[in-house]
């Protein structure tokens, strides 16, 4: 009863006065259980701690899978620019909000999917719900909707991308197709490359041949870690217990 009251007054207000890694913020109030648990430190320090260690006043975010903005409003505080991507209708709805309620400028969201070609595909959550934080394009449920791709050339020719320091990619598995596109960009500015690896979600036949050929293709970075700052081998993240497991990594120079 008394969660229930602590929503209604939430959406009654209009926001819900939380916190990310200290930095306050007003968020949409239909998250406010996410965003209590973000305020108590309790959803991803080590996220933030890498946000911490290679944004700079100077330096750019690009954020390739935004879902409603807790690294894209932290970021648009450390950050020069922001750049990001959310396809999920439902969830870009709340992202543009959370920018809106605090209102931040130095952030460029498109409510897009990076591919490998421009058309539409369908995207659906692992657990069924729009907007949830495992919207996918690699499922196509019944339950799905249509999301917009851009090729990431298109993207990168009308932008000037030289000053971002970090990339983030945590889009659900599709790490796998889009990735590839980027790496001209990342071997030419040599970005830190914040990435969350989803090989749990691949044919289990495939998760050993795609994981290996995608972290090979980043055998340009000369520094593996795992989210904690740890030093990682390749060879470690291809054990057949680690291919069950999500996994972020740092790949930097």
């Amino acid at each position: 009863m008394l969660t229930q009251a602590r929503k209604m007054f939430y959406r009654a207000r209009g926001y819900y006065a939380g916190s990310l890694n200290g930095e306050p913020f007003r968020l949409d109030p239909y998250h406010s259980k996410f965003w209590r648990k973000a305020s108590a430190g309790a959803w991803e320090p080590e996220t933030f701690a890498v946000l911490d260690r290679y944004l700079t006043p100077d330096s750019d975010f690009l954020d390739i899978g935004a879902w409603i903005g807790p690294t894209v409003l932290y970021g648009a505080r450390k950050a020069r620019h922001v750049w990001c991507f959310e396809p999920d209708p439902t969830a870009f709805r709340h992202l543009a909000w959370n920018l809106d309620l605090n209102d931040i400028r130095n952030v460029s969201a498109f409510g897009v999917a990076l591919s490998d070609q421009f058309g539409v595909a369908r995207m659906a959550s692992v657990r069924g719900e729009p907007g949830d934080s495992t919207s996918s394009l690699l499922h196509d449920g019944v339950h799905g909707t249509d999301a917009l791709t851009i090729e990431w050339d298109q993207f990168e020719a009308v932008n000037d991308l030289s000053g971002v320091s970090l990339v983030k990619m945590d889009i659900e598995g599709a790490e796998f197709a889009v990735l590839p596109s980027l790496l001209p960009f990342l071997k030419k500015h040599r970005p830190a490359l914040y990435l969350s690896l989803h090989s749990p979600l691949l044919a289990e036949e495939d998760r050993l041949t795609r994981t290996s050929q995608l972290l090979e293709s980043l055998s340009f970075y000369t520094e593996i870690q795992d989210e904690n700052g740890h030093p990682l081998k390749v060879e470690e993240l291809l054990q057949p217990q680690e291919l069950k497991r999500y996994r972020a990594v740092v790949l930097h120079e």
